[in-house]
């Protein structure tokens, strides 16, 4: 039990990670009823675009003053591939059975991939990526990394100003007003097309940023890291409540802190040694989806109709 405050702390920081990715994918389903799975690639793009931004810069620069900077490249090359990804891909598919822009999707997160790795300067192997320096801070028995505390800090402020922008701003309402009922909101003048792009926009925005606490946090960024990020944040989402922002968060800390507490005790379980071993953590996280599904379908907050933008 002395372990269990630090198990903790791993699983709040890394479902912040994961919920800082859901939102995107509930946002973008809230709205136009599309399970984006290229999400997962527009975070791996967002990390390599903060590496860039990283080594363009001179030798010298502090962290504290790059990882604004790297935010802010990862949030332009992450918001340029998902709205360039609206525009052309899901666009002209919008009126289509909606296995189409399924498989589109899932086509476009390959691509995303292969383009990665075929093209970005010795991307084939994980690129090193900075870190703070510095130790990490101490409270009691708990230790908690420089990046964690980025993390802790970041979530909440997204969280609470996408709350804001969604609930008080005339385009947030548009949101809402396109979730609840694109034709009619149409012809009440909200520019659904504006909206869209929007919301692919804000998603792709927060996945850049849990790009850049992914890569302060293990070091590295890779072309495939998309994938398994991406599924767990898709399974946060529905955790959480699919179309629902604060169940995507919520979805995510449940997730992180399954996993956390799985990989800790599951292995002093009688007869379960090789299941709390890391390998299984992903497992775990997939279990957890299903047994939430089986007990409550709509998920742990539901989707909320009023406000699922």
């Amino acid at each position: 039990m002395h372990e269990l405050p630090q198990q903790l702390a791993n699983g709040l920081a890394l479902g912040a990670m994961y919920g800082l990715i859901a939102v995107g994918y509930t946002m973008v389903y809230g709205i136009v009823q599309l399970i984006n799975f290229a999400h997962g690639e527009i975070f791996m793009v967002g990390g390599f675009g903060a590496l860039t931004v990283s080594t363009a810069l001179p030798d010298g620069t502090t962290l504290w003053l790059a990882v604004p900077l790297m935010i802010l490249g990862g949030i332009l090359v992450s918001v340029l591939v998902a709205t360039a990804a609206e525009r052309f891909a899901y666009r002209p598919l919008r009126t289509a059975p909606r296995l189409a822009p399924l498989i589109t999707a899932i086509g476009l997160s390959i691509a995303l991939q292969q383009l990665v790795w075929a093209f970005y300067p010795d991307a084939k192997k994980a690129k090193n990526f900075p870190q703070f320096p510095g130790d990490a801070f101490h409270l009691g028995s708990v230790t908690i990394q420089r990046a964690d505390v980025f993390l802790f800090v970041a979530a909440p402020l997204c969280m609470l100003a996408l709350g804001f922008f969604v609930g008080k701003t005339r385009s947030g309402r548009g949101m809402q007003a396109t979730a609840q009922d694109p034709d009619t909101a149409k012809l009440m003048g909200v520019n659904t097309d504006r909206i869209i792009v929007l919301a692919f926009a804000i998603g792709a925005a927060f996945a850049a940023i849990a790009a850049v606490a992914y890569g302060l946090r293990t070091g590295q960024v890779d072309f495939r890291m998309g994938f398994i990020a991406g599924l767990k944040a898709f399974t946060a989402a529905v955790l959480g409540g699919i179309g629902n922002i604060y169940g995507a968060m919520l979805g995510g800390i449940v997730l992180g802190l399954a996993e956390a507490l799985a990989t800790a005790y599951v292995q002093d379980i009688p007869g379960l040694h090789q299941l709390g071993s890391g390998a299984w953590k992903d497992v775990w996280a997939f279990v957890l989806l299903i047994v939430v599904l089986l007990v409550r379908p709509q998920g742990l907050l539901g989707e909320r109709v009023a406000d699922r933008a």
